[in-house]
Order: C-alpha cells, then sequence, then structure tokens
C-alpha cells in the first residue's frame, strides 16, 4: 500500500518541478519580432500622422509619448554618422542608437546613451502600446503611434533618422517596451 501511495507522490512531486523549471527558463526569455514589420496603417486615436516628413501624435497619447515624438521630429533630416549622438546629447550627426538614446532620453525614458546591443535589454518584453524598440546586435530602432522611426530602410547611404511607413524585415531582432508605454 505504500508503495501505490508513494509513486502518485514521486509523480506530482516530478510534474511540480517541471513546472517551476519551465517557468524560470520562460521568464528570461526574449521576445523575437515577427519576420517583418508590416507597413504602416493609420488606427484613429492610436496612430500618429505623417505630414512632411515629420509625425503628429493622437491628442489622447500619454505625455511621454508626445515628447519622443517631438524628440524624433527634431533629428529629422540630420545626417547619418556611425558614432553620432553618443558623445554629445545634441549632436550634427546620428546613428541608429544615438538617434533612439536621444528620442527616449528627451521622453524621459532613458538615462543614458546606449548602443543598440544595450537595448536587447531595454524595459520590458513584448511591443508596447505606444512605443516599441527593435534591437539586435548591431541595429536598432523605434516604432512610435505606429510609425517607424529608424536610420536605415531606404536604401540610401548617409540618410540618417526619418520616420518610415514601409514594412521593414525584422528578423533576428528582439521587441521591447518602455514600463507602461
Amino acid at each position: 500500500m505504500t508503495f501505490a501511495v508513494q509513486k502518485p507522490l514521486c509523480l506530482v512531486s516530478a510534474l511540480f518541478a517541471g513546472l517551476i523549471l519551465s517557468s524560470c527558463s520562460s521568464s528570461q526569455q526574449q521576445v523575437e519580432a515577427p519576420a517583418r514589420l508590416p507597413a504602416y496603417s493609420f488606427v484613429p486615436g492610436k496612430t500618429a500622422v505623417l505630414h512632411n516628413g515629420k509625425a503628429i501624435p493622437p491628442r489622447n497619447a500619454p505625455v511621454q509619448v508626445k515628447r519622443a515624438i517631438a524628440a524624433a521630429n527634431s533629428l529629422v533630416n540630420k545626417p547619418y554618422r556611425m558614432g553620432g549622438g553618443h558623445r554629445k546629447h545634441y549632436d550634427t550627426h546620428y546613428d541608429c542608437s544615438g538617434s533612439t538614446s536621444f528620442v527616449l532620453k528627451e521622453a524621459g525614458l532613458l538615462t543614458s546613451t546606449r548602443h543598440s546591443k544595450l537595448f536587447l535589454n531595454y524595459g520590458q518584453k513584448g511591443s508596447g502600446d505606444w512605443i516599441s524598440v527593435y534591437a539586435k546586435n548591431g541595429h536598432v530602432f523605434l516604432v512610435i503611434c505606429g510609425l517607424r522611426f529608424d536610420t536605415s530602410g531606404s536604401g540610401r547611404r548617409g540618410e540618417g533618422p526619418r520616420w518610415r511607413v514601409d514594412g521593414r524585415n525584422t528578423r533576428n531582432f528582439l521587441v521591447r517596451h518602455p514600463t507602461g508605454l
């Protein structure tokens, strides 16, 4: 009789241990971006509107989101330069991580400039409701209110940070977002 009682107890203990171990490992996993970020599509009250190369936020967007859009707008038409925005916050040229850092710092969502690889652990896992950070070793970009803010995507070298409405390959990117946004 004791054997019959011990066997189910051992089975229950093994299942419980397996659940604990699987929950520990899954909590440390990153959320990988889909293979392709879709092109922009307008959603009233949720997405920004692009006018003459500058984004206009939805009226109901949180203040940090409006600040992020204003900061990104201030970088539009700045040229690209590797390392731009890293030594000086207000620079004449920006690279991908320099422009992403600038936008998030101006919005009060980041305290110091980061290289692209350091954005792999920024904020929380997954897409945000208002702001998403797409990062991989070697490149980072933002999606704010449905518009992509990126230093690449047009095929023209040296173009620098711009708002983009076209889709983009996001294979091997991780997606993160600022807490609460």
